[in-house]
């Protein structure tokens, strides 16, 4: 369950950044002083962000992490009186699946 509140917490992130963006782009528009600044120091924060997600392969990683958790939720939906067995089985199943993939980067 934690997983898929750190994949909210992510998305999260990325809509207070949007949001943040947003509002400097506003500022900017409406000729604020500190518009063009606030626009500038958030386009840089965001555009540093991207670079490092990709240059750490961190974007692929979550993206992989993503999969994990929805395969395994398909299985759970499409399975509902699968035995603890079975369960443990496919979660360890994608789990292999995800680590192989990371280990391919």
């Amino acid at each position: 369950m934690a997983s898929l509140l750190d994949l909210a917490d992510s998305l999260r992130i990325e809509n207070n950044a949007e949001l943040l963006q947003q509002i400097a782009l506003l500022a900017y528009l409406d000729k604020s002083s500190e518009g063009a600044e606030l626009l500038s120091t958030v386009t840089q924060a965001r555009v540093g962000y991207e670079l490092f997600q990709r240059a750490t392969g961190q974007d692929q990683i979550d993206k992989y992490k993503k999969e994990c958790i929805l395969a395994i939720a398909d299985y759970c939906k499409k399975h509902p009186n699968a035995s603890k067995e079975d369960l443990q089985k496919e979660v360890g199943k994608q789990i292999v699946i995800f680590a192989a993939r990371v280990d391919a980067l």
